[in-house]
């Protein structure tokens, strides 16, 4: 029989095996298992793999001139302690502990308290020093390719030199406050995590969300239900309803507390806030809080992918079907000018894309170039099936690319040019343009813009994915105004609305481009305290859900 102390190594090693493979521990060693042992950290650091986060593990020991960094005077050192309590805690930062062993490190750690052995030591080191080198790296960046969820991210975050800051932390006199310097320095990345941890706390009684069924028509306000009692339980756990204080049993009724409260929560996950109980609330009420506390993970994931902002972005986060449009480069409501856009259908090939690009633009009274696809698929049949269509609505057939491109009549030669793509189609300029009065360019291989609508109608919805894939503002004016600051001279409101009303087309170029982010995200922590969800609409948490837990971690590391 193997001793304690051999037991111990053939766990370490075989934990140090699994990290590199990216599987999680804790790890139990089988009866008789040995090893080999590195007679110094030097061969121990030579011996490692040739991978990213290998080398930022070599890295990390030659910052600290080829020490142990975890040990101090026989034992393990303070900030190792600390350390391995913070990957135990991982889940705090929506992160699994699993994924950097540690089980084993934490229990190594204490066993080392009491039989430290030089060997030991060694391979709990490397063991930690490599743990604490993917953590950095993931809380920084993110565990996912962002392509690989969609994502086409432009340019990564901020650098940051994982090696200096996995050995800064090894000597950090607060090694919690080190690792949060390490995460994205948005407020609302800040507010989330805090709203990860109540939520987590909410997993621990399932039956919040299993309430009793309301029957086959709508609940509305002072009607009977037999689930007032739970639903009253549930809406003051997620902070919807104010806690009573009372012990009085009230009526099974759908009463003006519970109504009210009712709203806040429809408000908060994009319904409609009628105070009412149909289908889709208590759709959105039975949703497991498992399941919410996933949706805030993968948006924490998210926000990791995300650049720094150098200066104030406009960022349109699709399922929420909202704009924000900032004054500075912190998040903070008071200083965000908001509105709902609408976005793209849910069909593939109709979505709106998530990327970066730059506004460089402002078009008013647009020509709007009809897309190809569009052309194909709608426009060709009803032209050919009706005469007058191309006078009813504004549209017209030319031959180049440019405004001032000639007008060609519809004779059936002209169409088939159209059909075969040596013309294009276009809406002239006019209350009628789909794109309304005015267009945001910023130039991308997917040609979406933002744009304004006369459907303005459809922003009364509360789900508003009525799009071929660009984004209709609510606001048009409000968002010029805003873009328009960059100009080479200022804007007033008078020349805002004179130019959206004008007879002619105006191009205005910006002096410096504005950023554009469009993002996805279906959790989102409020300043007030509540937490807004909102549905899956593209399937994209699905996506990005199976590439974090249902495949191997990607325990390469940014090689930065």
């Amino acid at each position: 029989m193997i001793s304690r102390r051999m037991h111990r190594r053939a766990m370490l090693l075989i934990g140090l095996a699994l990290l590199l493979m990216g599987h999680a521990c804790p790890i139990r060693a089988a009866a008789g298992v040995g090893a080999v042992q590195p007679a110094t950290l030097d061969a121990a650091i030579r011996d490692l793999d040739s991978s990213a986060e290998a080398k930022l593990v070599r890295s990390a020991y030659e910052r600290a001139g080829t020490t142990l960094l975890w040990s101090a005077r026989g034992h393990v050192s303070e900030q190792g302690r600390a350390l391995a309590k913070i990957l135990s805690s991982a889940e705090t930062f929506g992160l699994r502990p699993g994924d950097y062993a540690a089980d084993l490190v934490a229990g190594t750690a204490d066993q080392l308290g009491h039989d430290p052995s030089a060997a030991d030591f060694l391979n709990f080191d490397l063991l930690l020093t490599r743990s604490a080198v993917r953590f950095i790296s993931h809380l920084h960046y993110g565990r996912v390719d962002p392509r690989a969820a969609g994502f086409e991210l432009s340019e990564s975050r901020s650098d940051l030199d994982v090696a200096a800051t996995v050995a800064g932390l090894a000597t950090a006199v607060n090694v919690a406050d080190a690792v949060s310097a390490a995460e994205p320095a948005f407020y609302h990345y800040a507010l989330l995590k805090g709203a990860l941890f109540h939520y987590r706390a909410l997993t621990a009684d399932p039956t919040l969300t299993q309430l009793p069924s309301f029957g086959r028509r709508t609940l509305h306000p002072g009607d009977a239900y037999v689930g007032a009692a739970a639903l009253r339980k549930l809406l003051t756990s997620v902070g919807d309803l104010p806690e009573s204080g009372g012990t009085a049993v009230l009526a099974p009724v759908l009463d003006a507390s519970l109504a009210e409260a009712l709203k806040r929560f429809q408000d908060r996950h994009g319904l409609a806030a009628d105070g009412s109980l149909g289908a889709a609330t208590f759709t959105a009420l039975t949703i497991p809080m498992a399941r919410r506390v996933r949706q805030i993970e993968l948006t924490l994931e998210r926000w990791r992918w995300l650049p720094a902002f150098q200066a104030p972005p406009i960022i349109v986060n699709i399922p929420e079907f909202r704009l924000f449009a900032f004054n500075t480069t912190a998040d903070r409501a008071a200083t965000i000018l908001q509105m709902p856009v609408i976005v793209g259908q849910t069909y593939p090939s109709k979505r709106t894309p998530i990327f970066i690009g730059d506004l460089r633009y402002v078009v008013f009274r647009p020509y709007w170039d009809v897309p190809r696809s569009i052309t194909l698929n709608e426009m060709l049949p009803a032209i050919r099936a009706h005469s007058d269509y191309l006078e009813k609505n504004s549209l017209e057939i030319v031959a180049g690319e440019r405004d001032d491109s000639a007008v060609l009549p519809p004779t059936p030669e002209t169409i088939a040019a159209l059909a075969a793509g040596r013309l294009r189609l276009r809406q002239r300029p006019g209350d009628d343009n789909a794109l309304g009065l005015i267009k945001f360019l910023f130039p991308n291989a997917h040609n979406v813009y933002m744009h304004s609508t006369p459907a303005h109608q459809l922003f009364q919805a509360s789900r508003r994915a009525f799009s071929h894939g660009c984004i209709r503002v609510s606001d048009p004016a409000a968002l010029a105004a805003y873009v328009l600051r960059n100009a080479a001279a200022p804007w007033s409101d008078a020349q805002i609305d004179a130019a959206m009303h004008d007879t002619k087309s105006l191009r205005v170029e910006l002096r410096q481009p504005i950023r554009v982010m469009v993002l996805y995200g279906t959790a989102m922590a409020t300043e007030a305290g509540p937490v807004q969800f909102f549905d899956d609409i593209y399937g994209h948490d699905r996506k990005l859900e199976d590439l974090l837990y249902f495949r191997p971690v990607n325990s390469a590391a940014p090689s930065r």
